[in-house]
């Protein structure tokens, strides 16, 4: 085989394989060229082109999302690296191991005015693990930084950036394999935990308001003995978001929906005297907001890297997984007489009452879309949502539970919705179904340029005509400026770019012909699909903030 002629190439692509970072993501560019040749002609990487480096990332990041390794990104010198922040950052926050490989020039090209030349050390310094800045000698020391950086993604499960400078010639090949770099290998993976809890779950066995609440969680990683233990508990109500990939049915999990209409009565029954939080970010603004004015006497989180002070009363922070946390703990808990978890039953069986008598007399909306299209997704499938007003409204309906659900929610953007759920789909293999709205769509719509989006790919284009979401803000009034600046009001569709992208197109305007478009589109994956969703632009904040309302 081929490999390129430049020796610190040569280390990067062995070191890379040693480690089984094998999924490589490459923009095409001049520089990378050494990177590219040595990563395409081995026949143990697995190599996909995506011209759009900011796609690039969130595809790459959809990928490791899935398969929880790390993804390696390559681009060529300058500003293309720049394109990989928005999933960098991203990574950073949902905690997911990525590889940033960029190609660069000598240091003596930087700052001279040659062509296409940036300061590439350190540009990610704000949310990298680790920066591996290269020199242009294939030495041990380079080795060491190698071999670092990606065992900082893998242990500690975040982005890293390994800045590779080469001169040109860059095309140059051998059949001779020069380099033997030296492979540090990372800790196990074993985790044990012996802290003692004695003294906590003396607080938590005299203790009858317990809230569990649980955020962006990978499916399967919690075993059901502790579900059942935790759900089965009369002063424990555990609360849980649709990307928490939890279930039981004493969970609640349309948090919003609980909470919103709460008397100030309800709010002092319901604040907690111990908070247990685990997971990801939280979607929830109402839940973040009563926390922080009711806030309970223990927060304890539970995560083996991170705790973030999300409701400003952290007490304690159990640097182990979940489960194993689980395991160690509630075999010392005791279960107590308590009304807490069954008052919020109560509330929850009401709401979901007042609820399906409000979308029976509703017109066509998104709140009334949502409620159809989640009803009518494959089981056993991947749902991919989109950020904004989307994943907000995913919050407010039951999902079938054999359905996985994800969402970039560490930083929350709309920047590469559609990339990662792509990537996703490639990572898992799963029927993949991204729900996804109009602003974030055309924001990423770079990302159907991208040969490998799976047949049985389905997008739900919500289009509301706008960012539906600054209707329902402090704030929103019907003007230009507001229509202009903050909803970014548009007449644009989807049709064209389908046809552009070789996308299969279909619309739905009202209640029957979603649910016959819903259908047509699930019965069929010959080629991937968007189905476009029309919804009324000046009636659908009111419709929403009504059932507030109306499910007291």
């Amino acid at each position: 085989m081929n490999y390129p002629k430049i020796l610190l190439a040569q280390s990067v692509i062995e070191i890379c394989l040693a480690k089984g970072l094998t999924t490589i993501i490459i923009s095409p560019g001049s520089r990378n060229a050494p990177l590219t040749i040595g990563f395409v002609n081995h026949p143990k990487f697995t190599c996909y082109s995506v011209a759009d480096e900011r796609c690039a990332g969130f595809f790459a990041l959809g990928i490791a999302q899935q398969t929880q390794k790390p993804v390696a990104v390559v681009c060529t010198s300058g500003s293309a690296l720049l394109n990989y922040y928005p999933a960098f950052s991203e990574a950073f926050y949902s905690q997911i191991p990525f590889v940033v490989i960029a190609a660069d020039r000598p240091q003596s090209k930087i700052d001279i005015g040659d062509g296409q030349t940036i300061r590439q050390e350190n540009v990610f310094i704000n949310h990298s693990l680790y920066n591996a800045n290269l020199n242009e000698n294939a030495s041990d020391q380079n080795d060491f930084l190698i071999n670092t950086a990606i065992n900082s993604a893998i242990i500690n499960k975040g982005p890293v950036h390994i800045n590779v400078p080469f001169e040109e010639p860059l095309y140059e090949t051998t059949t001779n394999l020069l380099v033997n770099p030296k492979i540090i290998i990372p800790n196990p993976e074993h985790q044990s935990f012996n802290e003692d809890l004695k003294q906590y779950a003396s607080i938590w066995n005299q203790t009858t308001k317990k809230l569990v609440l649980v955020g962006v969680n990978q499916p399967n990683t919690i075993d059901q003995i502790y579900l059942e233990q935790l759900a089965n508990d009369e002063s424990v109500v555990v609360m849980i978001e649709t990307t928490s990939n939890l279930h039981h049915p004493k969970f609640i999990n349309t948090i919003d929906s609980i909470i919103t209409p709460f008397s100030a009565k309800d709010f002092l029954d319901f604040q907690p005297d111990i908070l247990i939080t685990f997971g990801g970010m939280i979607v929830s603004k109402r839940i973040k907001a009563l926390l922080r004015k009711y806030p309970p006497k223990n927060h304890w989180h539970i995560d083996s890297l991170r705790a973030y002070n999300t409701f400003g009363c952290l007490t304690k922070h159990f640097t182990v997984e979940p489960n194993l946390f689980f395991k160690t703990f509630l075999h010392q808990t005791i279960t107590l007489k308590s009304d807490y978890n069954i008052y919020f039953q109560n509330i929850k069986k009401f709401r979901k009452q007042k609820t399906e008598l409000y979308l029976a007399k509703i017109p066509f909306s998104d709140f009334k879309a949502f409620e159809i299209i989640l009803s009518r997704l494959p089981k056993n499938s991947q749902l991919q949502i989109s950020n904004s007003s989307p994943i907000r409204y995913a919050q407010l309906f039951d999902i079938d539970l054999s359905i996985e659900v994800f969402s970039n929610r560490g930083t929350s953007g709309i920047d590469g919705c559609t990339s990662t759920a792509i990537g996703a789909a490639v990572g898992n293999k799963k029927q993949t179904t991204l729900i996804t709205g109009d602003i974030g769509f055309l924001y990423d719509s770079n990302a159907l340029w991208n040969n490998y989006i799976p047949k049985n790919f389905k997008i739900i284009l919500i289009n509301n005509g706008g960012g539906g979401i600054f209707r329902i803000l402090p704030g929103h009034e019907e003007n230009s400026v507001f229509n202009t600046f903050f909803e970014t009001s548009h007449c644009l569709t989807a049709q064209h770019l389908a046809s552009m992208y070789g996308l299969d197109y279909h619309i739905a305007s009202d209640e029957n012909s979603l649910k016959i478009k819903l259908k047509t589109i699930f019965e069929t994956n010959e080629n991937p699909i968007i189905l476009e969703v029309f919804t009324p632009t000046l009636k659908n904040d009111s419709i929403l903030l009504n059932y507030f309302k109306e499910i007291i």
